[in-house]
């Protein structure tokens, strides 16, 4: 068995509302990942530690830069792999090698890789989000991703900021009315390809900041609740403090979901 810590969206820096609210707990960001990092030495002693992105809330560049640094060497203090993957708030001011530098992978020269761990494939994916306007993958990596998976002969899992599932998105006070900037454009050839290759058991994403599951084509598409979403209507707030263990079998999934809307998900394939 592969046990993941998975945790997105903690978003360092200023604090930031939305339709006059406060909804994002920045302030407590810092403390919140030292509570997470903790948990996962103490109690949960993953095998990797899943970072599903947007570590920052971006401002500028050179303090982006400084908060995702601050931001990676905190979960690094975990006692596990860390895997990174790419937000879009990541993104907006820093250079993908400038990201690949903070992971600390010269080996990597774009945002999207695979590997194998512990009888598992893993593939990270680098969904691209042109401000309030759309959401790729664009067809390079899914050319890239149909031949990496016809590759690979172990069970897999995909790692992703945006979602690729048709997700309802009803009531997200974030994105409702606007999948084209959470949801990704090419989803359903990227899930096409994800079914054809018939190994991928399970899909997580961030970035839509609740806890949400889709089932499509017998595959799971889980997305992760931010770690420092206001769960209050507005200040002085209740932080959601969100993160997932993630029990990995070759045949079977469990997810359970800490913090504050705590779920479990079991998937057998």
């Amino acid at each position: 068995m592969l046990t993941l810590g998975l945790i997105t969206d903690l978003h360092f820096g200023p604090e930031a509302g939305f339709a006059g609210k406060l909804r994002k707990l920045t302030r407590s960001a810092p403390g919140l990942a030292k509570a997470f990092v903790a948990r996962m030495n103490d109690v949960v002693h993953p095998d990797l530690v899943v970072n599903l992105g947007d570590d920052i809330e971006d401002e500028s560049h050179d303090a982006d830069l400084a908060r995702y640094d601050a931001c990676v060497k905190l979960l690094r203090g975990a006692r596990a792999e860390l895997v990174n993957v790419a937000g879009n708030h990541d993104t907006a001011h820093l250079a993908p090698a400038e990201l690949l530098s903070v992971w600390q992978r010269p080996d990597l020269d774009r945002l999207y890789h695979s590997f194998d761990r512990g009888g598992f494939h893993f593939v990270v994916l680098h969904t691209r989000e042109r401000k309030d306007h759309d959401v790729t993958v664009g067809d390079e990596q899914l050319r890239w991703l149909r031949e990496d998976l016809a590759r690979a002969s172990a069970p897999t899992v995909v790692l992703m900021h945006h979602s690729a599932a048709d997700q309802d998105l009803r009531g997200n006070r974030w994105f409702e009315g606007s999948p084209h900037i959470c949801l990704v454009e090419e989803r359903r050839a990227l899930r096409t390809i994800l079914r054809e290759s018939g190994r991928v058991r399970v899909v997580f994403n961030g970035h839509l900041h609740w806890n949400h599951l889709d089932v499509i084509d017998g595959i799971p598409f889980v997305t992760l609740q931010s770690l420092i979403e206001n769960l209050d209507d507005d200040a002085p707030g209740r932080p959601a403090a969100a993160h997932a263990v993630v029990h990995l079998e070759p045949s079977r999934v469990v997810v359970k979901v800490e913090g504050a809307e705590r779920a479990t998900y079991q998937f057998e394939a």
